[in-house]
């Protein structure tokens, strides 16, 4: 007896234009990762946080914002053409 109840996952596998807008995702998804490693390390350290690592925090923030600037200037059009 089974207490998850999933639906049958389909054998449909993603397209390429799927596969693309993921793999155009990934800088912003690691962007992200590497702040919330950022934050884990200042959150470890407590009030003896490191210049060293205050400063990968806000070094962590200003490529996570970047990433985004850039997801957010790109063109729709070129995109989906692609």
């Amino acid at each position: 007896m089974t207490i998850i109840h999933l639906s049958p996952v389909g054998g449909d596998e993603p397209t390429a234009a799927e596969l693309a807008a993921i793999e155009a995702e990934w800088p912003l998804i690691e962007a992200e990762l590497d702040l919330l490693n950022a934050q884990i390390a200042v959150i470890s350290a407590g009030p003896e946080a490191s210049a060293l690592v205050t400063r990968r925090m806000r070094r962590a923030e200003r490529r996570l914002l970047n990433v985004t600037r850039k997801l957010a200037n790109r063109d729709p059009e070129t995109e989906d053409a692609a």
